[in-house]
C-alpha cells in the first residue's frame, strides 16, 4: 500500500476537507498546507523557489512518518510537475479537480494539471465519497477465490528471509496465505504465540495490506497429496545472504 498522499489541487478545491475525511480511515499523520507554513516553513514565501522548496519540505517530512512505518498525506497545491517531483515522484497523488479557477491570481497562472494522478476527485460526491474511493485503491480487500499462494511456517520469529520469501509469492501468484504452525512454547526454537508471530507478520507486510491473510493452523509436519487437484508446489530459493538469516540468531539477540 502507497503510504506517502499528496491530496493536490487549486486553493478552495477542497484539500483539506478531502484529507480530513481521509486521514482516520488510513490512520494517517496529516499535514495540512497552511498550518506548516505558519508555524515551520515561516521563512518561505510564494514564489516559484519557495514553492519548490516547500514541496521538498513537505515530502521530507513524509517521508520521516513512511520510515517509521506509518502513512502521511500531504495536503497543499503544489502546482506544478516540478513541485510534484520535489515532494517525491513515487508518491500517490489524488488530484482534488472540483473547481477551475482559485482565489489566487499567481497560482493560477501557475498550476498545472498532473498527467496522471492516481485518484482524479470531481465535483460530484462528498469528501468521504470521495475518502473511500481512495481507501478502496489503496487498500484492496483479501478475496479468498482468486488464486493464492501458500506459505506454512513457524516464523519464530518473522524476518527479512521470510519477508523475502513471501514478497516473490506476491510477485508471482498476487496474494498469499500464511499459515502460520502452532508451535508456540512447545519447546526453547518456538518462543512465541499465535498472536505474536501474527503481529510481527502484519507489521513487516503492511505495505502489502490487502493482498496477504495470517491463519493459525495446526503443527504440520508433512505435507502429502493424492492426485494432481491443480496445484504447484515448488521451493523458491533466494540469494545467499537472505537464505542464512538465521531465526536461532535473531532470537539469541532479542532474549526469546
Amino acid at each position: 500500500m502507497a503510504r506517502k498522499i499528496l491530496v493536490m489541487g487549486l486553493p478552495g478545491a477542497g484539500k483539506t476537507r478531502l484529507s480530513e475525511a481521509l486521514a482516520p480511515r488510513l490512520g494517517a499523520v496529516h499535514f495540512n498546507n497552511d498550518d506548516i507554513r505558519r508555524n515551520i516553513n515561516k521563512d518561505l514565501g510564494f514564489s516559484v523557489e519557495d514553492r519548490l522548496e516547500q514541496a521538498r519540505r513537505m515530502g521530507h517530512l513524509c517521508d520521516l512518518v513512511v520510515a517509521s512505518g506509518g502513512t502521511a498525506i500531504a495536503d497543499f497545491v503544489c502546482p506544478t510537475e516540478e513541485t510534484r517531483n520535489a515532494f517525491g515522484s513515487e508518491s500517490f497523488v489524488v488530484w482534488v479537480d472540483r473547481i477551475e479557477v482559485g482565489r489566487f491570481a499567481d497560482t493560477n497562472a501557475l498550476f498545472e494539471p498532473p498527467v496522471d494522478p492516481d485518484v482524479r476527485v470531481t465535483a460530484e460526491g462528498a469528501p468521504e465519497f470521495w475518502a473511500e474511493q481512495i481507501v478502496r485503491q489503496l487498500r484492496p480487500v483479501f478475496d479468498p477465490k482468486a488464486p493464492t499462494a501458500l506459505f506454512i511456517g513457524r516464523y519464530q520469529p518473522f524476518h527479512d528471509g521470510h519477508r523475502a520469501l513471501i514478497e516473490e509469492g506476491l510477485r508471482r501468484v498476487g496474494q498469499v496465505c500464511i499459515a502460520v504452525r502452532d508451535t508456540g512454547g512447545t519447546d526453547p526454537k518456538n518462543p512465541l504465540g499465535f498472536h505474536d508471530v501474527r503481529q510481527r507478520i502484519e507489521q513487516a507486510m503492511s505495505i502489502h495490506e490487502g493482498r496477504f491473510l495470517v491463519l493459525p493452523v495446526p503443527n504440520i509436519t508433512d505435507v502429502f497429496y493424492g492426485r494432481d487437484v491443480g496445484w504447484n508446489v515448488e521451493q523458491i530459493v533466494l540469494d545467499s545472504g537472505l537464505q542464512a538469516i538465521s531465526a536461532t540468531g535473531i532470537r539469541q539477540r532479542a532474549g526469546l
